[in-house]
């Protein structure tokens, strides 16, 4: 296992800045999601972890010893790409083996760790197939597969899930969690699904415009998110955040709604003014005597669920309710509640969330 340090980490290509001072450190066998949308600079970090680009910037400390000038095959790492890159003339066995045979290893440990990463990955009864014509979904497979079983100490995977079904992708969480499990490797993750992130990492990494926002574990993240952008892109759906004015009254600190109402929030440090008001949509709670109204516009019934849209214009929102709550007709009125603790307060000039309690 190997302890990965990233300090202000950067990189630029000409005048633009893929990635600005990152600083990040990942623990000996932890499994590391960086998660954000598109050209947020994750990619770009884990091929310089790689050693596929060099930095513009900053230092990559592997257990406290600066790899950045080291080349990439002597890094240790493993590395699963989104293009799994099969060799389709060889069969599945000969794919698997080929890292242990380029390294030397004998021929009875070759045949015991490449039968071993089969079972594991269920590839057993397709050992002796011609890669040529099978599945995108057994390609990657193989592909992850043919990294993991050279036990790298870390072991970096780019999107690797993006281009298979999403039944595949449900199998494939676990396994690769098991994996990770089973040689306590050191796995830096790359992914825009947050699902991915928040099912399987110990702790993600949550990125955008080449800048790291926030690091935590996914319940961390998921119930306090540090700004407006974590808040919206964690969750499925993400966080409502709605315009109101912080004010303090006879029964303490209220949100101003308007016409949505008044909610009561726990002290914070902050002055009475402009805020974001922030909750998650399964916080919603349907209730008669609610404080807080918005119309149903919309129903999305998604298997045990109900999405309820609401609102229009800058108030919209969304609530998440079971099935067994029979929600209103699109065009009525959901009066509910939301706990006070659940509230999170965001600055409307810099997209932060606003300070605990007083």
């Amino acid at each position: 296992m190997t302890e990965i340090a990233l300090n202000n980490l950067g990189k630029s290509f000409g005048p633009f800045t893929a990635l600005s001072a990152m600083n990040l450190t990942i623990a000996d066998g932890e499994f590391v999601a960086l998660l954000g949308p598109s050209g947020c600079g994750k990619s770009t970090t884990m091929n310089m972890i790689a050693g596929m680009l060099q930095p513009s910037e900053g230092e990559i400390l592997f257990d406290g010893r600066n790899v950045v000038n080291l080349p990439m095959a002597r890094r240790g790492v493993g590395f699963v790409f989104q293009n799994y890159a099969i060799f389709t003339h060889m069969s599945v066995r000969e794919n698997l083996a080929y890292g242990l045979r380029a390294q030397g290893v004998a021929r009875a440990e070759r045949e015991r760790r490449t039968a071993a990463i089969a079972e594991l990955l269920q590839l057993t009864p397709l050992l002796d197939r011609p890669s040529a014509g099978l599945s995108v979904n057994i390609l990657q497979r193989i592909a992850i597969g043919r990294s993991a079983v050279v036990e790298p100490a870390i072991f970096l995977l780019d999107e690797p899930l993006s281009n298979v079904d999403a039944a595949f992708r449900a199998v494939m969480r676990g396994e690769l969690k098991a994996l990770q499990r089973q040689f306590r490797q050191t796995m830096v993750y790359v992914t825009h699904d947050q699902l991915e992130a928040m099912t399987m990492a110990d702790r993600i990494a949550v990125m955008d415009q080449g800048k790291l926002l926030q690091t935590g574990t996914p319940l961390d993240i998921y119930n306090n998110p540090q700004n407006t952008f974590v808040a919206r892109f964690i969750g499925a759906p993400g966080m409502n955040i709605l315009p109101g004015t912080l004010a303090q009254s006879d029964r303490g600190m209220v949100v101003d709604l308007g016409s949505m109402g008044r909610a009561a929030v726990p002290a914070v440090a902050a002055r009475p003014g402009p805020v974001l008001f922030g909750f998650r949509p399964e916080q919603v709670t349907p209730d008669s005597h609610g404080a807080l109204t918005l119309p149903v516009s919309f129903v999305e019934r998604i298997g045990a669920r109900s999405i309820l849209h609401l609102g229009a214009g800058a108030a919209q929102a969304k609530a998440v309710l079971d099935n067994d709550t029979t929600p209103p007709k699109p065009g009525e009125t959901l009066r509910f509640s939301v706990d006070p603790q659940a509230i999170r307060l965001f600055d409307p000039a810099t997209g932060n969330a606003i300070g605990g309690s007083t």
